[in-house]
């Protein structure tokens, strides 16, 4: 039964490998499942027939026979719970994993979000560049605590796992900001995520939407 994604037909990012369905094919390319791709317009993402599939109007959403989901963390983690290679077989590392998932989503993405927020919806307000710094502080303090777990380590918990993929992709949001090399092991933390096989097919195939011909 072929997964159905969405994506967007033409990315914010230029298909720098920033938007969410990265993730989604990432998973899916290191559990080696096909994958089919529909792209959606902005205007698209907000009629009825997306929204009975993603109530919040965004993408991706994830397709298969019956079933459908959105957000990014469940949806990878429904593809690493029915396919090999994204989580561990131990029972407490599996847990391990999955909470990193968690952590990515809800501990170290949120402030990277408001750096956006802040660059680009409130950018103009006058009071924009007081609140700057602010933010960059809060994402230096989550950089910082994950520089310290991290240490020396290849991976967050042993083995690659779903726990790196939600992570890195998380982290490469905030490398545009620089913020990310205040930290080389977070650096090359995510470099080694871009070096995967898996990765790189995703990027490919996410870059090359963005990169075809105008219709």
């Amino acid at each position: 039964m072929t997964v159905t994604i969405t994506a967007f037909d033409r990315s914010p990012d230029g298909g720098k490998g920033l938007a969410r369905d990265t993730r989604v094919r990432w998973a899916l390319e290191e559990a080696g499942q096909p994958y089919a791709v529909r792209l959606v317009s902005f205007a698209a993402m907000k009629a009825p027939a997306h929204l009975a599939l993603h109530p919040f109007g965004q993408i991706p959403t994830y397709e298969e026979g019956g079933l459908v989901l959105f957000e990014t963390g469940a949806i990878v983690l429904h593809i690493a719970g029915r396919h090999a290679g994204l989580l561990p077989g131990d029972a407490n590392a599996r847990a391990r994993a999955i909470a990193w998932m968690f952590a990515a989503v809800n501990t170290v993405e949120p402030p990277i979000l408001e750096l956006s927020t802040a660059l680009f919806q409130e950018g103009k307000q006058p009071w924009a560049q007081d609140r700057l710094p602010l933010v960059k502080d809060r994402i230096r303090a989550r950089l910082r605590q994950l520089s310290d777990r991290l240490g020396d380590a290849e991976w967050l918990d042993g083995a690659f796992s779903a726990g790196d993929l939600m992570m890195i992709s998380v982290l490469l949001r905030c490398r545009p900001s620089g913020l990310l090399d205040e930290h080389p092991n977070l650096a090359a933390y995510v470099a080694r995520g871009e070096e995967r096989p898996a990765y790189r097919r995703a990027f490919a195939d996410q870059l090359a939407v963005n990169t075809r011909p105008a219709d």
